[in-house]
């Protein structure tokens, strides 16, 4: 004979309960509708911390009274310098990807000429004009491009009003993390005493200089790459008759690659080649040859250089980390995985050495 139980639950209980899901409720509401205004925060954090080094480094040499003056011109000696590096390079790479778009389906027929097994394949599976078909799929994908790409800007009007404005609220916030922020994290931390805090503030400070000092070593490293390919890439058009103003618009597309942790580079080199290929294949292969002879000097000398030695993590680690911040954020979150993976392993270390002194 079964037995039955009754559960009783006294009125306060209850309300408690209810209080707190309704208060779960109403965080996760405000997180949401504040989600914007987050980003632009840890996106202000995260510029604050990339250039801090640099920053501080360009504030010793400015005279001036006090902390705030120094760093405050030196931030804006930077965002200068990044304003005018972005207005020279962006119309560039404007102008050039829709020129390669409107030049490429006689690229491709070009390279393609010699390709009549194409068609011959074609007949086998029933198409009788298989590289005609790809050649008018291409020719009209390119065109789409070229001409919706003024109405897609003329559309876009308010899309890049909203990233203006936000692009000023994050630099100002990073304006006023790098010359207020110490103050008030000095200002917080004298609220907490005894050993516990300051080892706290220890493990804080220890995560901070990992993130800001890896995020600032790979830019510098993509800013090296960027620089070579470029050069590399002006020589290569210059021996093979190639115009020479793809070699900026080259050298950000590697820059930009390789700030994706291990295998970024050798992608961005591979597209420039490939994209040299397409006009002239001793171009393609003389850069890809380029690209194995730099990924080589830029793993054994500029990276261990630059970085040091890094954050000592396992490979499997950082090839699980890039997964999962690529499939979480794209290539912002394959660039933050890293110092993120990093102030874990901090963390867990931290908790080992708590756990043994507790044993």
């Amino acid at each position: 004979m079964s037995k039955t139980y009754k559960v009783t639950v006294d009125t306060k209980t209850f309300i408690r309960f209810w209080l707190v899901i309704l208060g779960f409720a109403v965080v996760g509401f405000l997180l949401f509708k504040a989600a914007t205004a987050l980003l632009i925060i840890g996106a202000a954090l995260f510029f604050a911390l990339a250039i801090n080094p640099l920053v501080q480094k360009i504030a010793k040499l400015i005279p001036g009274n006090g902390i705030k003056l120094p760093i405050a011109i030196a931030y804006i000696l930077v965002v200068g310098f990044l304003s005018v590096f972005l207005a020279i390079v962006v119309p560039t790479v404007v102008n050039e990807t829709v020129n390669f778009a409107r030049n490429l389906p006689e690229t491709i027929k070009a390279v393609s000429g010699g390709f009549g097994w194409l068609n011959d394949f074609g007949q086998s599976i029933g198409i009788e004009n298989l590289q005609g078909e790809i050649l008018a799929n291409i020719q009209r994908f390119s065109s789409s491009i070229v001409n919706d790409f003024g109405a897609n800007f003329a559309t876009s009007i308010s899309a890049i009003g909203g990233f203006l404005a936000a692009t000023i609220l994050v630099l100002i916030l990073a304006l006023f993390m790098l010359t207020e922020g110490p103050s008030i994290l000095d200002q917080f931390w004298k609220n907490f005493k005894g050993e516990k805090a300051e080892h706290t503030k220890n493990v804080i400070n220890r995560m901070g200089n990992v993130f800001s000092k890896y995020v600032s070593n790979a830019l510098t490293v993509a800013m090296v790459n960027a620089c070579c390919t470029a050069t590399a890439a002006l020589i290569t058009c210059l021996c093979f008759g190639l115009d020479p103003g793809l070699a900026l618009p080259f050298g950000l597309i590697t820059g930009v690659f390789s700030l994706i942790p291990m295998f970024g580079s050798f992608i961005g080199g591979c597209l420039v080649a490939l994209l040299l290929a397409f006009n002239v294949w001793g171009a393609g292969l003389a850069f890809f040859i380029y690209t194995i002879i730099y990924l080589q000097v830029e793993s054994n000398l500029i990276s261990p250089k630059i970085q040091g030695k890094g954050l000592q993590l396992p490979a499997l680690a950082v090839l699980g980390a890039v997964t999962i911040g690529v499939y979480m954020f794209g290539i912002v979150g394959a660039i933050v995985s890293i110092p993120i993976a990093g102030c874990i392993k901090i963390l867990i270390e931290e908790y080992g050495k708590s756990q043994s002194q507790k044993a």
